[in-house]
């Protein structure tokens, strides 16, 4: 393992097609959790390197071929599904941050992510930025740019 102190995951975001329209779906679901709200996706898999990452790590959403966007993992709790099966709840706070973006194959479940290979956070000032368009900001990331 290397030497950083925390583990990231990076996973696909089905559904969205847009970092608005992630921020918009949890937005949606903390209206109606309430003020104590908490976000989190259950996967099949529980990580194997749980400590490094309840030491500061984020899941990295991956929209549209590229990483866009992270959330802050709070925990990681059991859940048993239907068919009795042990999954695991990546629980997250709710506040979805805007990365650079950085291009990604597809793949499937999660994968770790180690916060040297992670994207910076965007520059509080260009979050309200006019978002490029689609293939512009997919060619600006794959050569390094963006």
């Amino acid at each position: 393992m290397s030497k950083s102190t925390y583990m990231n995951l990076i996973k696909l975001c089905v559904g969205a097609d847009s970092f608005e329209d992630q921020a918009r779906w949890i937005a949606q679901r903390k209206a109606a959790g309430g003020p104590n709200y908490l976000s989190s996706h259950v996967t099949r898999m529980w990580p194997k390197q749980e400590a490094e990452i309840l030491k500061g790590g984020s899941l990295y959403w991956v929209i549209k071929g590229a990483i866009q966007a992270r959330q802050k993992i709070v925990r990681l709790d059991e859940v048993i599904g239907q068919d009795g099966i042990r999954r695991c709840a990546i629980v997250m706070e709710p506040e979805l941050i805007r990365t650079n973006t950085a291009i990604r194959r597809p793949f499937q479940g999660w994968r770790y992510l180690k916060p040297e290979d992670a994207p910076a956070d965007l520059p509080k000032s260009r979050v309200k930025d006019d978002a490029l368009p689609k293939d512009l900001a997919l060619a600006l990331a794959d050569i390094g740019l963006r």
